[in-house]
């Protein structure tokens, strides 16, 4: 189950090639022991020595990413009661605001109009959202479409929804790394994704080449997302 559980942080990250790359080390310094070939063997053994130092530096986003899925069950258990507390009205018009969200995205897919909305599981999402310009404004899917206008100022980058509002839009994210992503993948998709990777959030992606509509979750790509299927994960992932 460990393992499985560190293949599933892992998979479709670089990480995971260098993970395969130190067993490699590993096995040749085992071979290189049995057959009594001191130089070599102790080459690779001052590699060996710096590994646990070395794994902390190379694997950090992994580490973080690992300790960020902990914490998450533990906030969740704190914040239960007073979220319910805060979140009351929220709560009552989440359908409104998925229909919202819902119709700005398909509206702006038929446009072929680009947009990157990201839905946080918690605030401080790695400060993503002190990168943009801070809105707190009402969800609509108006000012969705006014934002995500190639016009608008605001349109560059990515909005942040949270408790039902707008917290903030034009918002930088990190770039996914991910060398097994296609090559029509472009900067935004890949944003989205990176966030995803870096984060408890979930990212939509729609795409100005082709309108079509994706979702990035715990650092997997879901591309040409239908109607239907957009609508039941804006209800499944909307907080």
């Amino acid at each position: 189950m460990l393992l499985y559980s560190i293949y599933r942080l892992l998979r479709g990250s670089i990480a995971f090639n260098i993970v395969i790359g130190i067993v490699l080390l590993y096995a040749a310094w085992g071979i290189v022991g049995v057959l009594q070939m001191p130089l070599l063997s102790e080459i690779l053994g001052q590699f060996i020595s710096v590994g646990f130092i070395a794994l902390l530096i190379i694997f950090q986003p992994e580490i973080r990413r690992f300790l960020l899925y902990l914490g998450n069950t533990t906030l969740r258990g704190r914040a239960g009661v007073l979220g319910r507390f805060f979140k009351g009205k929220f709560t009552k018009r989440r359908a409104d605001y998925v229909d919202e969200v819902h119709s700005a995205m398909m509206a702006l897919s038929h446009e072929r109009t680009g947009a990157l909305i990201v839905f946080p599981e918690h605030l401080n999402i790695q400060g993503y959202g002190n990168s943009g310009q801070v809105l707190d404004a009402e969800i609509s899917a108006d000012l969705i479409k006014a934002i995500f206008h190639k016009k608008s100022p605001l349109h560059d980058g990515a909005m942040i929804l949270y408790a039902g509002k707008i917290h903030a839009a034009s918002c930088v994210l990190p770039v996914s790394s991910n060398p097994d992503l296609p090559t029509s993948v472009g900067l935004r998709h890949r944003a989205g994704l990176g966030a995803s990777e870096n984060s408890d959030a979930t990212s939509f992606m729609v795409s100005e080449e082709t309108g079509e509509i994706s979702y990035a979750h715990r650092g997997v790509l879901y591309r040409k997302i239908s109607e239907e299927r957009l609508r039941n994960l804006l209800s499944k992932h909307f907080d």
